[in-house]
């Protein structure tokens, strides 16, 4: 008899196992989390998600990262929004991982956990001065423009200088100086945070720079950004007519990405031409060819900020590599109070997961976690995947999370499939064991 109550439940426990539906955990609600959703939803009619956020709203970067007077951009949270209505989806803000609820405690509830929390820290330049006040990373300030709540008490100082220097020269860069440098009267009738206009509606800096390491050719904005900023109404645009000078290499460069080639005939045609500039009228500063060398105290203020010193640097490479900036041992300062770091996001590790500190990621191959990516002979995490900036790094657009969320998704898809055919094949042959020595169930 006990024989035959263990028989029994045996198979009951694979009828019920090869029956239970796929439940997915998905850690962080912005792009790449909800595209993950999205997708999973849609391959399996069975499985349940829940998107998991240490923040008590959804939607992530598209909520705390794009500027707001990029509307358009935000359009893409009501496709999100449907996702989360989805019966089989649940949104489930204020847990953390790593305090609320562990890595392993998640993996032994799901039967996969898909970490697409992104990246929520800063590389640092490590150069000296750069603890002193008046310092941020651009990625703070687009926190706090859009009230998001790890920001909001940020309160940066406008009001003591008329000079901001942004180190970098890419998108996030371009817009954190188009919200310094807008009209507020515009920026009113866009949804940035409430104590953010009043504190640009009461600012005095008149003057940013946008310091690059490498020259126009190699500016990491997209043409759409730089269009934008270049069309603000009586904003006097500076570039030195001798830094649009071009190099075989250059060319080179310019005739392999489309990219780079519209970007550079777009600042030629803004290229300072003598003009006196007009007391109070706002004014951009593209610096090209040099890099911070260290950030400078205020003379009057301890602690704080008064200038960024810049080092020149020229190119080295021809057309058949990269070309890298280096230094020439010729320094110049610039004052300001104000100096905002846009030299790229960084994603952070939580307990009990790889972590490849040096590149910023989770190792991964294809989505899936790796567990040993120092040694030939790879492993992976059981049930465990990545997407978004935690799996290739902090690049691409919104969409771009799309197409990665789809090459994450398969990974699953496939072991998924593939665990159901072997849970079928070991059901099916146990049925047929049982039945040839007449047992009945």
């Amino acid at each position: 008899m006990a024989s035959f109550l263990k028989l029994r439940w045996i198979s009951k426990s694979f009828s019920t196992l090869s029956s239970t539906p796929l439940r997915i955990c998905v850690v962080g609600s912005g792009p790449a989390g909800f595209y993950t959703a999205e997708k999973l939803l849609k391959a399996h009619g069975s499985v349940e998600v829940d998107i998991i956020d240490r923040l008590p709203t959804p939607f992530g970067l598209v909520r705390s990262g794009v500027a707001p007077d990029h509307p358009e951009t935000k359009i893409v949270t009501n496709q999100f929004s449907r996702v989360a209505q989805n019966e089989r989806c649940s949104f489930i803000g204020n847990v953390s991982v790593g305090s609320s609820i562990t890595l392993p405690e998640l993996r032994e509830m799901y039967n996969g956990v898909v970490l697409a929390y992104g990246a929520e820290s800063d590389r640092s330049l490590s150069i000296p001065g750069e603890e002193l006040a008046d310092i941020y990373a651009a990625r703070e300030f687009v926190w706090w423009y859009n009230g998001h709540p790890d920001c909001r008490n940020l309160a940066p100082d406008l009001k003591s200088s008329d000079t901001a220097v942004i180190l970098g020269q890419g998108n996030v860069a371009l817009d954190v100086a188009r919200i310094l440098l807008r009209p507020t009267a515009e920026l009113a009738r866009t949804d940035i945070a409430s104590h953010a206009l009043a504190a640009l509606e009461e600012s005095t800096i008149r003057k940013v720079y946008l310091v690059g390491r490498r020259g126009p050719v190699q500016a990491a904005c997209t043409a759409k950004e730089l269009r934008e900023i270049l069309g603000i109404k009586d904003l006097v645009i500076h570039i030195k007519q001798a830094d649009l000078v071009t190099t075989p290499a250059d060319e080179i460069e310019m005739k392999n990405n489309r990219i780079r080639r519209r970007v550079y005939e777009l600042l030629s045609k803004v290229v300072t031409t003598g003009h006196a500039p007009v007391p109070g009228q706002r004014e951009l500063h593209f610096v090209f060819f040099h890099k911070p060398d260290r950030f400078l105290e205020s003379d009057d203020r301890s602690g704080r900020l008064g200038s960024v010193r810049l080092e020149k640097t020229t190119l080295k490479g021809d057309e058949s590599m990269k070309q890298v900036a280096v230094g020439t041992g010729v320094y110049e300062d610039i004052s300001c109070g104000l100096a905002l770091k846009s030299i790229g996001y960084k994603s952070v590790a939580i307990d009990g997961l790889p972590f490849d500190n040096y590149k910023g990621i989770v190792p991964n191959l294809g989505g899936r976690v790796l567990a040993n990516a120092s040694q030939g002979d790879m492993q992976y995490e059981t049930g465990l995947y990545v997407c978004g900036w935690l799996k290739r790094g902090p690049t691409g657009i919104i969409a771009t999370n799309l197409y990665c969320a789809e090459e994450t998704v398969r990974l699953i898809n496939f072991r998924f499939r593939k665990n159901k055919i072997i849970i079928t094949i070991i059901t099916e042959s146990l049925l047929m064991y049982f039945q040839s020595r007449e047992y009945l169930f």
